[in-house]
């Protein structure tokens, strides 16, 4: 993750030929969304190998 210039312009490059979104301001806030869960479900991963008694808040 040396550089996330060019994996967040080809995610924004697909995410222009989505028909439901509309504008930066949409695709800012869905992409911020985006690598929220995807950095939350690697800590949940991490977390389930390191602790034993560890339940996931999200069912």
């Amino acid at each position: 993750m040396s550089n996330l210039t060019p994996v967040i312009k080809s995610i924004q490059d697909v995410m222009r030929q989505d028909s439901g979104v509309d504008g930066d301001a949409q695709r800012i806030s869905q992409l911020t969304w985006l690598l929220f869960l995807k950095v939350f479900d690697a800590l949940e991963e991490e977390l389930e190998l390191t602790r034993d008694a560890y339940a996931s808040p999200i069912p």
